[in-house]
């Protein structure tokens, strides 16, 4: 029976020096595989040159290393560039690289399909299949990291959960990967540059709390209406608007840190003053601000972005309570890469 090898990188690097002990060698090997494994980012372990050929075949006997490919690129015509990401088992995922003139932005995945069931959201019509592990997610990074430089020039600035699946459904693989993205044996970035965007699952934000993360949290928000956001977001139902707001609050207690609320509106669903005024009293529980983002139609034509003229109105009343708002304009539209349009089409 074929003996199937394990995962490299599901190791810590105690557990690297162990195993280099164990088979007669020095402890600092594991250092310097650790870091040929994170902070260089390698996928073979005949790349590790300081290495002895002996001890690379060693390692090439027993473990692998299932990183991720880029199985195909799209360009969107204003600049943000989708990647197709194929797995080691062969599933495929996408992130994106959102580019402006100051900075780029890599939207990453967190797990094949989603948990959830958001109306609006291509890829709530996908089964989940799998959560995605710490390193498939860091690899996204890396893949976007090198994009970014080939074809900007410019080193990644900002790191988004937005991608396909619910972040906070792989509590443990998100906040892993996120400790190696801003280890400095890892890519080293600021975990203020990283913002995780969820559904809302009360639970795990009082969790996000208790474990004094330093980045950014965002709340896919859409109503704060129960009996609207219910129709939008179905899994609502179990999580409410009351529940969603006592785990706000206790973040905030806890963090002192702001949430953002990413907000869609569409015509004829959360469009009129009683929307408006039901958002601002959501908003005042605490400190936070507000992302109105433009919707992106999947296909089925049940959602309709809202007239101009009601965004105006949200604006306004936001403003008028001193609540930060700001318009989104979505990118990569015409690539399926925008907000909610992650599918898998291919």
């Amino acid at each position: 029976m074929k003996t199937v090898k394990k995962d490299i990188r599901a190791l810590s690097k105690e557990e690297l020096r162990d195993f280099f002990v164990s088979i007669g060698d020095k402890a600092f090997r594991g250092n310097q595989v650790y870091e040929w494994l994170w902070n260089k980012s390698i996928h073979n372990f005949d790349d590790m040159t300081n290495i002895s050929k002996e001890t690379r075949a060693h390692l090439e006997s027993n473990f692998v290393i299932n990183h991720i490919e880029v199985d195909s690129i799209q360009k969107s015509n204003d600049g943000t560039i989708k990647n197709a990401v194929k797995l080691h088992d062969g599933l495929i995922v996408e992130s994106v690289l959102i580019p402006t003139k100051s900075r780029t932005t890599a939207c990453v995945s967190s797990q094949v399909g989603c948990s959830l069931d958001c109306k609006f959201c291509a890829t709530a019509s996908l089964k989940r299949m799998r959560n995605l592990n710490p390193d498939e997610i860091y690899d996204q990074v890396v893949a976007i990291d090198n994009e970014s430089k080939l074809y900007y020039d410019i080193p990644l600035s900002n790191i988004v959960f937005m991608g396909m699946g619910e972040p906070l459904m792989n509590y443990k693989n998100v906040l892993a990967s996120i400790d190696k993205i801003t280890s400095s044996e890892g890519l080293g970035m600021s975990p203020k540059r990283i913002t995780v965007s969820t559904s809302g699952v009360p639970k795990m934000i009082k969790k996000l709390a208790d474990d004094e993360v330093k980045f950014n949290l965002a709340v896919s928000l859409h109503s704060a209406i129960q009996e609207t956001r219910e129709q939008i977001m179905p899994f609502a139902k179990s999580f409410t608007l009351e529940d969603l707001k006592d785990s706000l609050v206790y973040w905030y207690e806890k963090t002192k840190k702001m949430v953002t609320y990413e907000y869609v509106v569409w015509k004829d669903i959360n469009d009129s003053k009683k929307d408006i005024d039901a958002l601002v009293q959501f908003c005042n529980y605490i400190p936070s601000k507000v992302n109105i983002i433009e919707y992106n139609p999947i296909d089925d034509g049940q959602f309709q972005q809202a007239p101009n003229k009601v965004i105006d109105d949200y604006i306004y009343y936001l403003e008028k309570n001193r609540i930060p708002v700001t318009v989104r304009r979505s990118r990569g539209k015409d690539i399926d890469a925008a907000c909610g349009q992650l599918a898998n089409k291919q």
